[in-house]
């Protein structure tokens, strides 16, 4: 595919800086972009960009002048997103329902659907239109897929769930597993039923090899556009609310309520039964162990505001150097007491 600059600069709502016609084939990140590739770039990386090999850059347009052929957008990233989406569009998918798919004689299939190889959806399981569900995946009894969806390979939902439009669920996700709850009688543990279960509200995407449990009763509920990475966890009657992010290897105990547009790091715990205002910034590896205020960044374990934090690490760092002023202050105490006693 070949499209010239100002060609995609339509394409972007962008204006053109330098050569128009230039011919671009292709979308890449500044390292790998050649003369033929478009890539973007925002401060701090304008100049890497114009030192690149690369033909062309979208830039913020702030920028009024570049050193090489470019295109000026709001949003340079979404620009890029853009396309990347127009370059490199997914493989179409064959529509219909594969011979080796086992479907239950209840479930209800919508128009337009894919149901590939070894798929398995039981009875009761609605399906809306324009749906793909990717081979060996399954669908319990019972559960609704909005429309639009995508369902990759080896994905498990469980019975009863619901999921919104436009729901995307990468390989090897787990939605509705069985929640964590057990009561502990002389040291023996008796399993508590989980049956509830999971909603997903639409626009969702929730990474490989994550696990949302399904609520002891009621729902565990995450809301519209929340995005949860790879090997994510998220507890039994947990309700997340719209926007946020959870970064890889994050685990939210059970019974916690997160607000709108939070953002956890990479490994970020939580313990159970706490409620998270909205619009908090949790660093990588934080302890969540209380409740947070709305607006918070929150650090370390136990998570404690961000300045309070960085202090308390500049602290601990210079205790090696404090230890020794200790001991040397010690001997010299020790030494005027001995003085003092002579």
């Amino acid at each position: 595919m070949k499209k010239t600059l100002s060609e995609i600069a339509e394409l972007i709502d962008g204006s053109v800086l330098g050569n128009g016609e230039l011919e671009i084939t292709g979308v890449t990140n500044i390292e790998e972009a050649g003369a033929a590739q478009i890539t973007f770039a925002v401060p701090p990386h304008l100049a890497k960009a114009a030192a690149s090999a690369a033909g062309a850059v979208i830039i913020p347009d702030s920028e009024t002048q570049f050193a090489k052929p470019a295109i000026r957008v709001a949003n340079p990233r979404v620009a890029f997103a853009r396309l990347l989406e127009f370059f490199m569009p997914r493989p179409e998918v064959a529509r219909g329902i594969h011979p080796s798919a086992v479907v239950g004689p209840k479930a209800q299939i919508g128009d337009h659907t894919a149901i590939m190889a070894h798929v398995v959806i039981e009875d009761g399981a609605v399906i809306g239109d324009n749906v793909v569900i990717y081979p060996h995946s399954y669908i319990g009894a019972d559960t609704v897929i909005g429309a639009d969806s995508l369902i990759y390979p080896n994905v498990t939902v469980r019975e009863n769930c619901r999921l919104g439009e436009r729901v995307i669920l990468n390989s090897g996700a787990v939605i509705g597993s069985e929640g964590f709850g057990f009561v502990t009688i002389d040291r023996r543990h008796r399993k508590v039923p989980q049956v509830g279960n999971v909603i997903l509200e639409d626009d969702v995407e929730v990474g490989a090899n994550a696990a949302i449990d399904r609520a002891t009763t009621g729902s565990t509920i995450v809301r519209r556009g929340t995005k949860i990475d790879n090997l994510v966890h998220i507890g039994h009657n947990d309700v997340v609310g719209e926007n946020c992010f959870f970064v890889a290897q994050t685990g939210i105990s059970g019974s916690v309520t997160v607000g709108d547009n939070v953002i956890f790091a990479g490994q970020t715990g939580s313990a159970g039964h706490l409620t998270i205002g909205d619009n908090c910034v949790f660093a990588a590896r934080s302890g969540i162990i209380s409740d947070v205020p709305s607006g918070s960044f929150f650090a370390g374990f136990p998570a404690r505001p961000h300045s309070e934090w960085i202090r308390a690490q500049a602290a601990l760092a210079k205790l090696p150097e404090y230890q020794k002023k200790i001991r040397l202050l010690e001997k010299r105490l020790a030494a005027l007491s001995s003085e003092a006693d002579e």
